[in-house]
């Protein structure tokens, strides 16, 4: 005999040796020894006992216990030594054993017989207990049917008439395995980690996804995808299986944050390299704000048009039906940011001879240049003309040439088309000062050259006549 097995034999024999104990009556002890077949407890004393292994293993099989773990269970046998249950077996049950079990809190063995109004029927030894329709399992609205015939460990929860009325709960028992295997859950939930779970459940904002022992972790919608997902349901559907990036923990409140985007590489790491300003992209419109419109370049790229990089029509938010959302078009590049994420474009009007990709240079915008606006909106001290998208310029009310008296509104309405001439522009190219009257000064100037030069052609051409007849007359005939 070996040593090991001289350790359990006499560990063995000195079981025989303990005290006193009744049958069915409920000990508590701690675990000395843990054979292949048997652990044996220490119960007081010198009193051993013996609890099969089977009793302490989960579902899957894992020893559950380790030597020192204190464990509760039964007397279910005191012939030959005492011999401990932490769950009493369907067929053994007596009434004195139910009620010890119910007061105990200990596992009892049903067999599910049959399903009747709102719950199911359970028969443990002679005894008939009733188990309520929630309280079959963790799982709400389960198919009845699966669990007839089922033998299941359940809990009592109520003891009643000497046992003639029980009520049981699977439920109970499942949710303190799921209690405790959701401790090691926990430990592997750690920010940066990667997970593989099952959608448990989709809301209109993200979808809960069970980690394992029933740990739940939300997915927020806007944690799935680079681009926006506006349907959750044609992503992700109940008992999906994903993988996802634990985010955030909150120790306090026990919340897990999870993502799915995170798998994948961010587009906006490369926009440096694939956008510059001034060129031309299609786009998608998205979505329309009081602001602007929101254009999709491509799957995690959103743009902003803003409104004032449209065409004034002098209708307020009528830029809007330009672009009605699902529009493709093409829209030039006007400014990026990469650290904030946003990049400005401007819708590139039809008829342009832009071609998308292409970088346009954008219209020279110097003093003295003459250049075609639209009106944009009135101000106490002067016009804002639109000169291109991002582009407003400012004609002081001296500028416009219009009578200080004038109605401006109705010489120069929103929307209008007016030659301006660029007066001023400051060195980020944003403040811009106009003149409308210089553009009359100069067509004045030209109109008077003309005329000047006209006349002096005429002059000439006069003088010319009349020597041409001088001559003429002294001419022999």
């Amino acid at each position: 005999m070996t040593e090991p097995e001289e350790d359990f034999a006499s560990m063995f024999e000195a079981s025989l040796k303990a005290k006193r104990f009744e049958k069915g009556q409920t000990i508590e002890g701690t675990i000395v020894g843990i054979g292949s077949a048997v652990a044996f407890v220490n119960v007081g004393g010198k009193g051993e006992a013996v609890i099969e292994i089977a009793e302490l293993k989960d579902a899957d099989g894992v020893l559950e216990v380790a030597v020192g773990d204190r464990v509760t269970g039964m007397v279910v046998s005191t012939e030959g030594g005492l011999t401990l249950s932490r769950r009493l077996a369907r067929g053994s049950a007596t009434n004195r054993q139910l009620e010890d079990a119910f007061n105990a809190g200990l596992p009892v063995e049903g067999k599910v017989e049959q399903a009747v109004k709102a719950g199911f029927e359970v028969r443990i030894g002679g005894a008939r207990a009733f188990c309520p329709m929630s309280q079959i399992d963790t799982v709400r609205n389960t198919d009845p049917a699966q669990h007839v015939g089922k033998i299941y460990a359940f809990r009592i929860i109520e003891y009643k008439e000497g046992g003639r009325n029980l009520i049981v709960s699977r439920r109970a028992l499942l949710e303190e395995e799921q209690k405790a295997q959701a401790l090691d859950v926990r430990r592997t939930i750690v920010v940066g980690a990667t997970l593989t779970g099952r959608v448990a459940s989709v809301r209109e904002f993200g979808a809960f996804v069970d980690l394992g022992a029933g740990v739940q972790g939300l997915l927020h919608v806007s944690e799935m995808g680079w681009s926006r997902v506006s349907n959750i349901s044609d992503l992700l559907k109940a008992g999906d299986e994903i993988t996802v990036k634990v985010l955030r923990v909150d120790e306090g409140t026990q919340k897990i944050a999870l993502g799915l985007k995170q798998l994948t590489a961010d587009p906006w790491s490369t926009v440096q390299e694939t956008y510059e300003v001034g060129q031309v992209r299609t786009g998608r419109v998205t979505r329309l704000t009081d602001f602007g419109a929101f254009v999709e370049l491509e799957p995690g790229i959103e743009a902003l048009a803003h409104v004032s990089t449209f065409a004034p029509t002098g209708q307020s938010q009528n830029w809007a039906r330009s672009v009605p959302a699902g529009t493709t078009a093409d829209f030039e590049i006007l400014s990026i940011d990469p650290e904030k994420k946003r990049i400005g474009v401007a819708l590139v009007g039809d008829g342009s001879p832009r071609e998308s990709g292409a970088a346009v240079p954008v219209q020279a915008i110097v003093p003295g240049a003459h250049l075609k606006g639209k009106v944009e909106k009135h101000a106490p001290f002067g016009v804002f003309v639109f000169l291109a998208p991002g582009r407003t310029g400012l004609i002081p009310f001296s500028e416009t040439g219009i009578a200080r008296e004038g109605d401006i509104a109705k010489a120069l309405p929103v929307g209008a088309e007016v030659d301006v001439v660029v007066l001023e522009v400051d060195a980020t190219g944003r403040r811009i000062r106009l003149s409308r009257k210089a553009v009359f000064d100069a067509q004045e100037a030209d109109e008077v050259r003309e005329y000047a030069e006209r006349e002096s052609g005429n002059t000439v051409e006069a003088f010319g006549s009349l020597a041409d007849k001088l001559r003429g007359a002294f001419k022999k005939p």
